[in-house]
């Protein structure tokens, strides 16, 4: 049995938090704890991953032994596992066992051992088969540890049910220091990051995602259900694409596919994700949900993203005419991509086969917003009046900001060039995916920092999916430096495809589906400023399934 366990976890990359990494030496006995609580992840009908750090009193300790356990909640007889396995400093202490054998649709505890202490309790759940009644996913992004207490977290681990929490990337940020982003918020004396620097080491990126699991809140969501993760590109650095990084200069801080490299591995150390066969980038998963939906978790980051445009560098103001039709035609290169052939084949595949399968529902859990955004006119919205009035309310930054966004909309250009309207070749194949495979598709988006409820169209002016983003735990969003007006109703105002935007609140989306609706509910927090807060739901929308497509959005 244990040659059979050492290849699974080798085939599975984690082989060092297994027996296999038992290689001779004293084993540290000495006084440990469970610093940052337990978690689980990556569920299927059969097995989970199950997750932990061990943290040794003595930071020279070298291996420590450990056990865990899994127990069913219900009270049915049988199902219950336990195993032995050893970590080290390898791979930072951390623990990360993928469970198999389970029951389909079952609720279970879990917890670790080692030098006889416990760690916390956690809860996981396998995926249901067959006939499954309805899903609840909470669907999480951008939680900069400096901007505010982590309570939506906490609110996520309140919920009276929660199937799964989906976390659309930027778990951590890569910034560090006294000027840092975040650092102006009204806790951030006392929530500074650590390091206090930009991370690029190894040791860096490891203590980055140590101090952001030793927030409580964060702990208590992860021991709630089991978690589904992608990451964005704050877990290497901002704006990152395939070959480098807005935030990356490579004659400052050396090769970027060495710290990439070095970001991928702290992250698979850390996550409870199971990490894609070889090691690597390649995160595109699937997960099925009985016969109610299909999950695609995309990466859109470093496999295939070719780098973004950019409006100072690509089209510089003021811009005339031929200037205004390169950028066009850099942008609407076909050749540009975003996933790439690989990834667009595999979820090409994936969504043919949900469909014959007869699921309801196939969603997919995507980093950027994927709605055509061309920038407002904020003196059409506004008036000149009015404008004017914003624009001398705001602090300078802000009304550079303003000043360039109403340049860009007499030009008609996206508002996010990081976004899907970066690769608008690219959507439009995916686009295309979705509708040779007669898929119901709901898109669910991050990064943007607001609360979105968008109808996707394609070029020809067909509607292909509904999309729905979800607002940040706590980074700011527009509203947050902009003053004077709602940056999301204008957008709303403006914007065929957007139905709501809210660009200044923090929470997350809880996602519900049934055989019969998707209801998408916005959830918020009254604040992140103070530990003590309220929950409500802003607004609820509803989608309902047609023949080979989704319906349009209702507000409930």
């Amino acid at each position: 049995m244990r040659i059979d366990r050492r290849r699974a976890l080798a085939l599975l990359g984690i082989g060092a938090a297994g027996p296999a990494a038992a290689q001779g030496g004293s084993r540290y006995t000495g006084a440990v704890s469970f610093d940052h609580g337990v978690a689980s992840g990556d569920p299927l009908a059969d097995r989970v991953i199950l997750w932990t750090r061990i943290t040794p009193a003595d930071p020279a300790a070298g291996e420590i032994a450990y056990s865990w356990k899994l127990n069913p909640l219900d009270r049915r007889a049988g199902g219950a596992k336990s195993g032995q396995g050893i970590t080290g400093p390898g791979r930072d202490w951390t623990v990360k066992v993928d469970v198999g054998g389970l029951d389909a649709g079952r609720a279970y505890s879990f917890e670790f051992t080692a030098n006889g202490v416990a760690s916390p309790i956690g809860r996981t759940a396998t995926l249901p088969s067959g006939a499954t009644k309805d899903v609840v996913l909470a669907v999480a992004s951008c939680s900069l540890y400096p901007n505010g207490y982590f309570n939506a977290y906490q609110a996520i681990a309140d919920l009276p049910r929660v199937d799964a929490v989906l976390h659309l990337g930027d778990y951590i940020y890569e910034y560090g220091g006294p000027d840092s982003y975040g650092m102006t918020s009204p806790v951030a004396a006392e929530r500074p990051h650590d390091p206090p620097h930009e991370i690029l080491s190894l040791a860096d990126y490891r203590r980055r995602h140590a101090q952001y699991k030793s927030d409580p809140q964060l702990q208590a969501a992860h021991a709630r259900a089991p978690w589904i993760v992608v990451w964005d590109d704050h877990e290497t650095a901002n704006d990152s694409f395939m070959s480098g990084a807005q935030n990356h200069q490579p004659d400052k801080e050396g090769d970027w596919n060495a710290r990439k490299a070095r970001a991928i591995k702290a992250y698979y150390e850390w996550m409870p994700i199971r990490e894609p066969q070889g090691g690597g980038a390649a995160i595109n998963r699937a997960f099925q949900f009985g016969d109610l939906m299909s999950l695609f978790m995309l990466e859109t980051r470093l496999t295939a993203r070719d780098q973004q445009l950019n409006y100072e560098r690509d089209l510089p103001a003021p811009g005339g005419p031929a200037e205004v039709a390169a950028f066009r035609a850099k942008l609407d290169d076909p050749a540009r991509k975003m996933m790439g052939p690989t990834q667009q084949a595999w979820l090409a595949a994936g969504l043919k086969d949900s469909v014959k399968a007869g699921r309801v529902w196939q969603v997919l859990g995507n980093e950027v917003v994927m709605a055509r955004l061309p920038v407002p006119s904020l003196s059409k919205h506004l008036g000149e009046a009015k404008l004017a009035e914003v624009l001398a309310a705001q602090g300078e930054g802000s009304r550079k900001r303003l000043a360039r966004m109403e340049q860009l909309a007499q030009l008609n250009l996206p508002y996010g060039l990081d976004m899907w309207d970066g690769y608008p070749a690219e959507r439009e194949r995916l686009y295309d995916a979705i509708k040779s495979a007669g898929a119901r598709a709901i898109v669910l988006a991050g990064d943007s920092h607001a609360f979105w409820a968008n109808e996707l169209y394609d070029d020809a002016g067909n509607r292909v999916a509904a999309e729905f983003g979800a607002t940040a735990i706590t980074s700011p969003g527009a509203n947050d430096t902009i003053k004077g007006f709602s940056v999301g109703e204008m957008f709303a105002t403006a914007n065929k495809e957007v139905v709501f935007s809210e660009q200044s609140m923090k929470g997350f989306l809880l996602l519900t589906l049934t055989h019969e609706d998707a209801k998408a509910e916005l959830v918020t927090v009254s604040t992140v400023a103070s530990k003590t807060f309220e929950t409500r739901v802003l607004k609820t929308f509803r989608v309902t399934p047609e023949a080979h497509r989704v319906s349009g959005l209702t507000e409930v």
